[in-house]
């Protein structure tokens, strides 16, 4: 991580190798070295590097500060991103499944956590974080309890498109499959089931840890036994009605 990291906090305030260099009393042909990964700083430039940019040499070493955004999510604090590396230094994408959710919620931004996550591939990926989340329920059929949804990190509210869906991480309901819209002036978000029988309802910003946005996802059942069982559902729920009516009539 420390590579990029030093690119990009360089760059986020619009200095130059050299000015940088200068501030850090380092030449700045060593900078340029750190920066390209093929050299690393000592202990001591290191802290003098943590210093100033005010963060600590863990965040430095272990996260990606790319994703680091205080006005996201309406939070006071850094939302950093926990990621993890394969052996050709490039970003696994972790599952989480139903068992690991209670923990994930807790220990989202802890790299060894998200180290320690089982990790699959998927073909022809592009560039980006992304992650694996299963999902229960049936508040967004046709895609069924079990499936593994395949997303792509959403850095800032702004970026999420309204009517997507995306897995919504957060304290107060936990990790949810969802189709979102956005809600600016109150700061809030409604999301939505494609299963009608589930009611719609709002987060508010500074409740969300996390944002994933569907890229594609992992089913494990025939797709006709699905879309059978959900017509006969809607059959089945037609049915109720007209009963109903006619009794009350």
């Amino acid at each position: 991580m420390l590579s990029e990291n030093l690119k990009y906090l360089r760059k986020n305030q619009s200095l130059s190798q050299q000015v940088l260099a200068n501030d850090l009393s380092i030449p700045r042909t060593t900078l340029g070295d750190y920066e390209r990964g093929y050299t690393e700083p000592n202990i001591e430039t290191l802290l003098r590097i943590a210093t100033y940019y005010k963060v600590s040499i863990d965040e430095l070493l272990r996260s990606k500060l790319e994703y680091a955004d205080p006005d996201g999510f309406g939070k006071k604090d850094l939302q950093i991103l926990a990621i993890s590396l394969d052996a050709q230094q490039k970003e696994n994408i972790e599952l989480v499944d139903t068992k690991a959710e209670a923990g994930y919620l807790d220990s989202f931004q802890d790299p060894e956590y998200i180290r320690d996550l089982p990790k699959i591939k998927f073909p022809n990926i592009p560039s980006g974080t992304f992650r694996g989340f299963e999902i229960q329920g049936d508040s967004m059929l046709p895609i069924e309890p079990g499936s593994i949804i395949i997303s792509q990190y959403v850095e800032k509210i702004k970026d999420i498109k309204e009517g997507h869906t995306y897995i919504v991480v957060s304290k107060e309901n936990g990790l949810v499959y969802k189709r979102i819209r956005r809600d600016d002036a109150n700061n809030k978000l409604h999301l939505f089931s494609d299963n009608e029988t589930y009611l719609p309802y709002t987060l508010e910003y500074s409740e969300i840890d996390e944002i994933w946005k569907y890229y594609a996802h992992l089913s494990f059942s025939d797709s006709r036994d699905t879309f059978n069982a959900l017509l006969q559902e809607k059959i089945n729920d037609i049915h109720r009605k007209v009963t109903d009516l006619h009794d009350n009539m």
